[in-house]
C-alpha cells in the first residue's frame, strides 16, 4: 500500500470519527441545555404540530430569511439546495450496485455544482460587500466559505476540465469502508478535492456549519405560544418548586 493510499484512507477515518463523535456531542448538548423561558417568535404556532410545520418551513423553505433579505434567500437556497443534489449524486462512489434513483439524478448533480458554486460566490459576495455583514464576519466565517468554493470548484474541474479514474475512485473508497485498501488515484485536483473534503468535516462540529443541527433546537422556532394557557418550568426550576413545597 503506497503513502497516498494510507495517508488518505487514514485522514477519511480520522475526520468521519470527529465529525460523527462532535456532532453528536453538540446535538446531546442542544437537546439538555434548559430553556426555562418562553421566547417563540411572534406570530408563533399555537401547537405542536404547527411548532413542528414551522420549523420545517425553515429547513426546507428558510421562510425567515425569505421575509429578512430576498437576495441572501436566493443565494442561500441555491447554494443548499444544489449541495443536496451534489451529495446525493456521490453517493455512487459509496455504493454498488449503483440504485436506480441515484443514476437518475446524475445530470442533475453534475451540472448542480455551478448552481453550488453561483450561490457560494453570492455568499461570500454578501460578506465582502455589504458593511453590516463585514464588520460583524470573522475569518472563519471565510474559511468555510472559501473552503465550500474549493470543494465545488475542484469537484467541477475533475466533471468538464481534468478528468480522474472514477473507477479506481470508486474502488479506493469501497475498500475504505470494508478495510480492505485499494490504490488512490493521485491527480492533484482529486486530492485537493479529498484533502478540503476531510477539513470541513473535522472543523464542522466546531464552527458556525452546525446551524444546520441547530436550528432543530432554537426555542424561538421550536416553541408553543401557550405562555398563558400552560405555566412553563424548566426541569431545574420545577425541582426547586417541589423542594419549597
Amino acid at each position: 500500500m503506497d503513502f497516498l493510499t494510507t495517508l488518505f484512507a487514514a485522514g477519511f477515518y480520522l475526520a468521519t470519527l470527529i465529525f460523527v463523535v462532535g456532532l453528536l456531542f453538540k446535538i446531546i448538548q442542544y437537546a439538555s441545555v434548559p430553556a426555562p423561558l418562553k421566547v417563540p417568535t411572534m406570530p408563533a404556532p399555537l401547537t405542536t404540530g404547527g411548532a413542528t410545520l414551522r420549523v420545517l418551513s425553515e429547513v426546507v423553505l428558510f421562510s425567515s430569511l425569505f421575509r429578512s433579505n430576498k437576495w441572501i434567500w436566493l443565494f442561500g437556497v441555491l447554494f443548499h439546495a444544489a449541495l443536496l443534489v451534489v451529495l446525493l449524486r456521490h453517493l455512487r462512489y459509496f455504493i454498488d450496485p449503483v440504485w436506480m434513483w441515484v443514476a437518475l439524478i446524475q445530470p442533475f448533480g453534475k451540472y448542480g455544482s455551478f448552481v453550488m458554486l453561483i450561490g457560494l460566490l453570492g455568499l461570500l459576495g454578501r460578506r465582502i460587500v455589504v458593511e453590516r455583514i463585514r464588520y460583524i464576519s470573522n475569518p472563519s466565517d471565510y474559511l468555510m466559505l472559501v473552503l465550500l468554493l474549493v470543494i465545488g470548484g475542484s469537484g467541477t474541474m475533475m466533471t468538464f476540465v481534468v478528468h480522474t479514474d472514477i473507477v479506481q475512485f470508486k474502488q479506493f473508497m469501497l475498500g475504505v469502508m470494508v478495510f480492505d485498501f485499494k490504490p488512490i488515484p493521485t491527480d492533484p485536483i482529486l486530492l485537493v478535492h479529498l484533502a478540503a473534503v476531510m477539513l470541513l468535516m473535522i472543523i464542522f462540529p466546531f464552527s458556525k456549519l452546525l446551524h444546520a443541527p441547530g436550528v432543530f433546537f432554537s426555542p424561538s422556532r421550536n416553541q408553543v405560544d401557550n405562555a398563558r394557557e400552560k405555566r412553563h418550568l424548566a426541569p431545574w426550576a420545577a425541582k426547586l418548586e417541589t423542594q419549597d413545597s
